[in-house]
């Protein structure tokens, strides 16, 4: 279902001013997109599905549509981590647009956070004085533009400033995220990351076949990765090898391949992990104090 509302809600604003419509998305999935390890199974009436851990697979049909979507939802990732910043239930702000350059992606995210950032200043100060959180930092970031480098960069200002050597080809882990973020004072979108390491639905760099459009951006004070993006691979041939190679069956895609078999568009979109934010503009310790009611390996009740 998709809603366009005049009333724009503050948790909705930045996207309802933008010219986006609201749109959701089946919890209940017949598919991985994010890595099929990260799967919660469950038994419907005898067959296997899955709880959504984006909506963006069945968001890219309804570009051709709306051309520019988003929505607020729950998200579910079976991650076996024991981390301050993971949690198997969050909520995930995800936007999917038509006719967009990786560029315009970069864009929106950058302007999402500086959007939320700025509306905490103008409505939430004593809040912040009761957090003790300095307001001066989200000030820096509220008018700053965003440090931009590519995944090669990173690398190399890792090797230099850091003395921590990656070799090509393999995903940042938190400890180097957390590295460059000690580097600068504000958000860093990291892009053009190794096909490798990504999401099948990524698309190649132009004369980069190793390479994907897709970026991260990674929040400072090491407080990692806030945003997850890309441009979308329009080539169904290089979508069903991808899939194969990551051991998926293509079959199982049939309806996401049918929006690249009759023609697509250009398009790409994010997802923005609300927890996370929160944890960092409120300097939260732990993501679990972000959400009423968190949910972790160990920790699924009340």
């Amino acid at each position: 279902m998709a809603q366009k509302q005049e009333d724009d809600g503050a948790r909705d604003e930045y996207f309802r001013n933008e010219g986006f419509y609201e749109y959701q998305s089946p919890i209940f999935q017949g598919m991985q997109a994010e890595g099929g390890s990260t799967l919660f199974e469950c038994n419907y009436f005898g067959k296997p599905l899955y709880l959504a851990q984006t909506w963006q697979l069945y968001a890219e049909p309804a570009i051709f549509a709306l051309e520019k979507i988003y929505t607020i939802a729950p998200s579910f990732r079976a991650e076996k981590s024991k981390t301050s910043r993971h949690l198997t239930e969050y909520w995930h702000a995800e936007m999917e647009v038509a006719w967009a350059t990786f560029k315009d992606i970069q864009d929106y995210g950058e302007g999402v956070i500086k959007h939320v950032v700025q509306k905490v200043l103008s409505n939430n100060r004593e809040d912040l004085k009761i957090l003790e959180r300095d307001a001066a930092i989200l000030e820096n970031v509220a008018k700053k533009p965003f440090i931009r480098m590519t995944y090669d960069d990173a690398l190399k200002l890792l090797k230099q400033k850091c003395k921590i050597d990656i070799e090509w080809g393999k995903d940042l882990r938190t400890i180097e995220e957390d590295e460059l973020s000690k580097l600068h004072d504000n958000f860093v979108i990291v892009t053009c990351y190794p096909k490798v390491v990504k999401a099948f639905y990524m698309k190649e760099t132009e004369g980069k076949p190793d390479v994907v459009n897709g970026c991260d951006f990674i929040a400072p004070e090491s407080y990692g990765e806030i945003i997850g993006g890309s441009e979308r691979e329009s080539d169904i041939e290089k979508i069903k090898k991808r899939l194969t190679e990551q051991g998926e069956d293509p079959e199982k895609y049939t309806f996401y391949l049918d929006t690249r078999r009759y023609g697509s568009v250009p398009h790409g979109g994010f997802g923005m992990g609300v927890e996370r934010l929160v944890s960092w503009i409120c300097k939260l310790d732990n993501i679990k104090d972000a959400i009423p009611f968190p949910r972790t390996m160990l920790r699924f009740t009340p």
